[in-house]
C-alpha cells in the first residue's frame, strides 16, 4: 500500500519539478502574448496611381523606378506578389485602401463607400483632431474618401483633405504642383494617417501618350525617395513613420483591350501591382512572395496603432507586423 501512496506523490509531483528546472510554468498556447509596441506612429499610404507591373518591377532593369529598387528597397520589405483583388479602378481602389473592403463603387467620385474609413475610426477611438488624419491627392474626384454613405458615420469624425485643384475637390492638377503642398501638410500637422494619391502616370496612359507615361513613372519614382527623405529629415516623423509605397491597380497587358491605356478588367495587368513597404518595425532589403492585397494594408496600420475596425475585411500582414517580435 506504500509503494501505492508514493508512486501516485510521484505522478503529481514530477510535472511540476520539470517545470521548475525548465524556467517556470510552460505558457498554455491559448494564452495571449504581451502586445507589440511598435516604433511607426506616422503612417503614410503613398499611391502611385496606376503604373503596370511590366514597366516598374516587372523590367528586369529597373531602369523607370532607379529609387525604389536600388535606395529604398534595401531600406525596407518589398512584396512580388501584391494584388488588387476587387475592382480595378481608381476609386475602387483607394477605397479599399480605405476602408479594408473590396466594393463595386461609382469612378467618378459621386458615390460613397459603404464602410467608415481608417481615418474615422481613428479620430474617434482616440478623440483625435481631424488634423492627423489626412487625404491628399491630386485627383479631385478622391475627396468622397473621406465620407461614408454608412448612416452611424456619414459627415462624422472626418478627416481633413486637400484634393483637387487648390484643394477644392475639384479637377486634376499635375502633381509637381501638389507634391510641395503635400510635403508641407505633412510636415506641419506632422498626421497619424495619411493617404496621398499621385495622379501623372495614370492621366497620361489615358491620353495614348506613352513618352509621358514612361516619364511619369521616372518622375514619381524621384517624389517617392523625397517623401521619405523629408520624413527622415524631420526631428519628430524620422525613424517613426511608416510608408506603404503602392498602386491603386494596373492597366491592361498588351492585347488586352487597348493595352496600357487603360485597366478595369481581372487580366495580371490590371490586378498585379506593388507594395514597398519602408518604416523603423519592417525589416531592411527583404523581399516577400506571398500573395497579399490592397485591403490589408489598412488592416497593418490599424494593428500597429490598435485602432478597432470591426469593418474592414483584410488580414494584417504578418511579414511586416511580426518583424519585432
Amino acid at each position: 500500500m506504500k509503494n501505492y501512496y508514493w508512486k501516485i506523490v510521484i505522478i503529481l509531483i514530477l510535472p511540476l519539478l520539470v517545470s521548475w528546472e525548465t524556467g517556470g510554468f510552460v505558457r498554455n498556447e491559448t494564452d495571449e502574448l504581451p502586445p507589440v509596441e511598435y516604433k511607426a506612429k506616422h503612417h503614410i499610404i503613398l499611391v502611385i496611381d496606376g503604373p503596370r507591373w511590366s514597366e516598374t518591377w516587372g523590367d528586369s532593369t529597373h531602369h523607370l523606378i532607379p529609387n525604389q529598387a536600388s535606395v529604398l528597397k534595401q531600406e525596407g520589405t518589398f512584396f512580388t506578389n501584391f494584388r488588387n483583388n476587387g475592382v480595378t479602378l481608381t476609386n475602387a481602389g483607394h477605397t479599399a485602401l480605405c476602408t479594408g473592403v473590396y466594393q463595386r463603387i461609382s469612378n467618378l467620385g459621386k458615390q460613397l463607400p459603404k464602410h467608415p474609413n481608417i481615418f474615422q475610426y481613428y479620430l474617434k477611438q482616440y478623440k483625435q483632431d481631424k488634423r492627423k488624419a489626412w487625404i491628399l491627392t491630386s485627383k479631385g474626384k478622391l475627396e468622397m474618401l473621406a465620407n461614408t454613405k454608412n448612416r452611424e458615420w456619414w459627415n462624422t469624425y472626418m478627416p481633413s483633405t486637400y484634393c483637387g485643384i487648390k484643394g477644392s475637390g475639384m479637377g486634376y492638377p499635375n502633381d509637381r504642383d501638389m507634391f510641395p503642398t503635400f510635403k508641407a501638410l505633412i510636415l506641419e500637422h506632422k498626421p497619424t494617417l495619411t493617404i496621398i494619391n499621385l495622379l501623372d502616370i495614370d492621366a497620361w496612359a489615358h491620353q495614348g501618350n506613352w513618352e509621358r507615361y514612361i516619364a511619369g513613372i521616372k518622375e514619381l519614382d524621384g517624389f517617392a525617395l523625397d517623401l521619405w527623405k523629408t520624413v527622415q529629415n524631420d526631428p519628430v516623423m524620422k525613424d517613426k513613420t511608416a510608408i506603404y509605397i503602392t498602386n491603386d491597380h494596373g492597366r491592361h497587358l498588351d492585347g488586352k483591350k487597348n493595352g496600357f491605356e487603360s485597366h478595369g478588367c481581372r487580366c495580371d495587368g490590371c490586378t498585379h501591382i506593388s507594395l514597398l513597404a519602408l518604416g523603423p518595425d519592417f525589416e531592411k532589403g527583404k523581399e516577400v512572395h506571398s500573395e497579399y492585397g490592397l485591403i490589408d494594408i489598412p488592416a497593418t496600420i490599424a494593428h500597429m496603432l490598435k485602432i478597432d475596425m470591426p469593418t474592414a475585411k483584410g488580414k494584417p500582414i504578418n511579414e511586416l507586423i511580426s518583424a519585432r517580435k
